[in-house]
């Protein structure tokens, strides 16, 4: 079941033609007003049972489009492309799918792979994933480095059966499926460890592939683990029989070369791929790495990019030197709400962090969340401002994707995002599901002209003017000369004492990017 645009919709003035023919007509899924669970064509029972313990009572457009096109009438016959909004239910949208084709699995192992750029996201997706496989009988594993890989080769793989029974013969041994889980969540670096170090790890079997913030995903290469992925599900091996194993065991998944139309040339059973973000990319050299068959692109609204529906922007011009002052007095308006904070860099965020901390009496609580910080104080700190210890979260673009907080109601841009993709992602982190929230953006008077352009090139780009009262700022003028002084003060401290233990001080232009785990 396909709703297409029309060809004859307009297109703005800041929209491009997309080269790839595939995207240029998608499924529009602003034509999908969402489903009761009860109605939701072919959902098996315990699923239904499963989402309406999580109090999911309807669902969202995305999430009934996909549906249509991988469990409906498009029976998963192309691999799905979903570009839709920060916080419109993409992660239920395949998560729920995935686990209805494999309820009726046999064999335990390894049949579905979620891959995402960051481990704070594939915690929030394994929940998700976590609430509903049991019911049918899945189980989900996690591979994120969060624990040591000892611990997660020993949640993912089991013992062969020829170490518990010495006498079994090794052929059928070696035949058999090691994998504990039929549902792997991954971040790239993890992934690529039990790829290459893991014994018993396979992805023989594997006949789904997510990639969750694919854009991301593709920019960075992550170790080229999704070339190894692609590589060992397509080697020649498995397309034409199982390399002197017995074509009769019933644990063998087999790839034969394809005759059927699309599959000339290539293997099937094929690698269903599922990609997702609230911007993909359009760029054919990018998407070409992913080996996409016959792609089907979902997308919301008529531009590229979409921001949410109940998300109101603000923007409030200040000066440079008093940009401080104004957040302040904007947090203090905003008093006893959830508050995430965005600068440009680490170094900004460190800083302003530190200058807040030398104001006294400021109503509102707040913390720096950055990769200065060890991994343990990040997660601690995330856990208090989700559970409403911590009012003001303070960092940058790390926070940016696909993390969800309950009840954050205000997003503040301190420093202007350079792209309106940056905005999109940051601006997403309120409302999410169809909850209200709005977002605030400082700039300086040369930047407004930029700011606006950059903005009209997303649907719902409305964005009204709002004013701090002067009189709130000048009384923090005095506080504030103080406050800078014991900041440079603090600042020359922290350098003296890395440069004496032999570390240098994070240098944005300068530090290497590493893979996260």
């Amino acid at each position: 079941m396909v709703v297409m645009a029309r060809k004859d919709d307009e297109v703005g003035p800041s929209d491009r033609v997309p080269h790839l023919p595939w995207m240029r007509y998608p499924v529009d899924i602003d034509a999908f007003s969402g489903c009761p669970v009860a109605q939701l064509p072919r959902l098996d029972p315990r699923l239904a049972e499963a989402l309406q313990r999580m109090g999911i009572e309807s669902f969202f457009p995305v999430q009934e489009a996909a549906w249509l096109e991988t469990i409906g009438p498009g029976a998963f016959e192309r691999d799905i492309c979903i570009n839709s909004p920060t916080g419109s239910g993409k992660t239920l949208a395949y998560a729920l799918p995935i686990v209805q084709m494999l309820s009726t699995r046999k064999v335990r192992c390894l049949r579905a792979l979620v891959v995402l750029p960051t481990r704070d996201l594939a915690l929030q997706v394994k929940e998700v994933f976590d609430a509903i496989a049991p019911v049918v009988g899945l189980t989900v594993g996690l591979a994120v480095g969060q624990s040591s890989i000892a611990d997660e080769v020993s949640n993912l793989i089991r013992k062969p059966k020829q170490e518990l029974y010495p006498t079994i013969d090794e052929e059928y041994a070696q035949m058999e499926p090691q994998t504990k889980v039929d549902i792997l969540v991954a971040t790239p670096g993890r992934l690529m460890d039990h790829i290459n170090m893991t014994k018993g790890f396979s992805l023989e079997h594997l006949q789904y592939l997510v990639v969750d913030e694919t854009d991301r995903m593709l920019r960075e290469a992550y170790q080229s683990w999704l070339s190894t992925v692609i590589q060992l599900i397509g080697q020649d091996h498995s397309c034409h029989g199982t390399a002197g194993k017995t074509l009769l065991h019933p644990l063998t998944t087999i790839r034969r070369s394809g005759v059927e139309r699309g599959f000339k040339g290539k293997c099937f059973p094929r690698l269903a791929k599922i990609i997702l973000s609230a911007t993909l990319t359009q760029d054919p050299s990018k998407l070409s790495q992913l080996e996409l068959h016959h792609p089907l692109l979902l997308n919301t609204g008529k531009k590229r990019y979409r921001i949410p529906t109940k998300l109101e922007s603000y923007k409030l011009i200040c000066k440079s030197n008093l940009k401080p002052l104004s957040l302040i007095v904007l947090l203090q308006e905003l008093q006893g709400n959830k508050c995430l904070v965005f600068t440009s860099s680490v170094e900004s965020s460190h800083r302003l962090s530190t200058l807040l901390g030398f104001f006294e009496d400021l109503p509102f609580k707040f913390s720096e969340y950055s990769r200065l910080q060890r991994e343990y104080t990040r997660r601690k700190t995330l856990e208090a401002f989700k559970e409403g210890k911590i009012d003001v979260l303070i960092g940058t673009d790390r926070m940016a994707r696909g993390i969800h907080i309950d009840g954050l109601r205000y997003v503040i841009n301190y420093d202007m995002p350079p792209y309106v993709k940056t905005y999109i992602h940051r601006a997403g982190r309120t409302a999410r599901a169809g909850e209200s929230g709005s977002c605030f953006t400082f700039l300086r008077k040369h930047e407004v002209k930029t700011f606006d352009k950059m903005l009209k090139k997303a649907d719902n780009s409305s964005c009204s003017l709002h004013s701090l009262p002067e009189e709130s700022i000048e009384t923090l003028r005095l506080v504030f000369s103080g406050a800078l002084k014991k900041l440079e003060e603090s600042l020359e401290s922290e350098a003296a004492r890395k440069s004496n233990s032999g570390d240098k001080m994070p240098s944005g232009s300068k530090r290497k990017k590493t893979n996260q785990k």
